[in-house]
């Protein structure tokens, strides 16, 4: 079988819609992602053994030193939201106060705030078959319900652009509108309270330390930047504010810090310097 039959068979077996309902790119190599998943899978089942034994034998996730290595090697999807509920506080939160994210939604609206939210609802995720209109169940009203009570419950936040991508992407984890909305209480609130304030010094201080990281890293791209007068903050804003969730890999969202392995954090380093050059 030549390289176009096995393409073409590879797309034939392989789905067009990925788990997380994004359509994959036109350019998607089928072959090649079916070749690698056919290793992977071995890895990927082995460790969802590991994550249901641990799971089962808890009777609860609790932070240990075999929970940070098991989360440092990737979390399966059927045990994500579980995880995350439980090492960020979340779900200690939402059992603490319930029914609150109910009474939010049933209170004393903001018109402000909910034209805020709708104005971003249509660009969310628009190569995700589920956020579409015609879906069924169509995820934007649930993603407008998270969004709303969140800008209710913190009000010195309210909404800012880019939280609708968290806040969408921890739905299609969840798939429950309560616990999406503790989740992003816990980023937002809790893990990164500066970066959504108004004075936003955290997403500030992260922003400088990447260009600082560049210039010691990658001087070349520092020094093209630099000479196309291009300001740091302009160029990676979007990445920060929506935590990577639209720019790293949908599996590579949320990692702890130090998860991602320097092999790939070596390709994603000079990939982009290649881009960049290329366009200089």
């Amino acid at each position: 079988m030549d390289p176009a039959e096995r393409a073409q068979a590879a797309r034939a077996r392989v789905p067009r819609i990925d788990p997380y309902g994004f359509e994959r790119p036109e350019d998607f190599d089928y072959a090649a992602y079916e070749e690698f998943f056919s290793t992977y899978l071995v890895i990927l089942t082995k460790r969802a053994i590991k994550w249901s034994k641990l799971l089962k034998g808890n009777g609860g996730v609790r932070k240990s030193v075999t929970v940070k290595r098991y989360v440092r090697k990737g979390i399966p999807l059927e045990h994500r939201a579980r995880v995350w509920m439980a090492v960020s506080g979340a779900q200690a939160q939402m059992d603490q106060n319930p029914g609150y994210y109910h009474q939010l939604l049933e209170g004393e609206g903001s018109p402000s705030l909910e034209e805020a939210i709708r104005t971003d609802l249509n660009r969310t995720f628009p190569d995700n078959v589920r956020f579409r209109k015609t879906a069924e169940p169509c995820l934007q009203k649930t993603l407008y319900n998270v969004l709303l009570a969140y800008g209710l419950h913190n009000q010195a936040v309210g909404y800012c652009q880019g939280m609708n991508f968290i806040a969408g992407y921890l739905i299609l984890i969840t798939k429950n509108e309560e616990e999406s909305f503790w989740l992003l209480d816990a980023l937002v609130g809790r893990i990164l309270p500066d970066y959504y304030s108004p004075a936003m010094l955290g997403l500030k201080t992260d922003q400088e330390v990447l260009a600082e990281l560049v210039r010691m890293k990658l001087p070349a791209v520092a020094a093209l930047m630099d000479g196309h007068g291009v300001l740091w903050t302009l160029l990676v804003s979007r990445w920060f504010i929506c935590l990577f969730v639209d720019i790293l890999p949908v599996e590579k969202i949320f990692s702890e810090p130090g998860s991602l392995s320097m092999t790939t954090i070596t390709r994603l380093r000079e990939s982009c310097r290649a881009a960049l050059q290329a366009q200089s």
